[in-house]
């Protein structure tokens, strides 16, 4: 239903959506600028996703929804042992998870990192595979205030999965500073390929 709904409202582009693992742990680490890219990336990955979602989007029939196709509802007031648990249950599952690292809608350029995707990863061990949504943010043309214009391209670029430890398995505070910094060379170092590659 997803992919029929951004098909028919947008015209997603997808590159490199083979470089997603075909089986086993990954971890999606997607750029956040818009309200859509989550939906965007959950309706074109080659596999199921399950996004961490903060709990305000969770509202009226879209909370049936969303925990139905399962996404995992995030209270960000505080460390939200639930959605820690769940989301690390999706990976020993050898499921998908996605995450937008930034934490919160911004330039969409992984300029600021959270902690929590250095986290998910160094303690499952998953490879995290880079997506930039790129398009998503464009102002001019839009008929509906916080959407981008109908029918605009937006270009989805997956890039090479890769690993956020460095093999230890350590998990202190240290090791994972290390890691968030590992994690932000990587994704913006591929946000500068895929702007390359789409011309965006």
């Amino acid at each position: 239903m997803g992919v029929g709904l951004m098909y028919g409202l947008w015209k997603p582009r997808v590159l490199g959506a083979w470089r997603m693992p075909a089986t086993g742990p990954a971890i999606l680490a997607v750029n956040h600028s818009h309200n859509i890219d989550g939906p965007m990336v959950m309706g074109v990955a080659p596999r199921p996703t399950h996004f961490l979602i903060k709990k305000e989007a969770f509202v009226g029939p879209l909370d049936p929804f969303l925990l139905g196709i399962g996404q995992v509802k995030v209270d960000r007031s505080g460390a939200d042992r639930t959605a820690i648990t769940q989301a690390l249950d999706v990976l020993s599952a050898g499921g998908v998870l996605g995450i937008f690292p930034e934490g919160t809608r911004g330039e969409g350029d992984f300029a600021a990192l959270r902690a929590g995707l250095a986290y998910f990863a160094v303690r499952s061990g998953a490879p995290i595979v880079p997506v930039a949504v790129l398009g998503s943010s464009e102002k001019r043309g839009r008929l509906i205030k916080g959407l981008p214009p109908l029918r605009s391209r937006v270009d989805v670029v997956f890039g090479d999965p890769f690993e956020a430890g460095d093999g230890s398995g350590r998990r202190t505070r240290k090791a994972l500073d290390e890691a968030t910094e590992r994690i932000q060379k990587q994704l913006s170092s591929h946000l500068e390929n895929a702007r390359r590659l789409t011309g965006r």
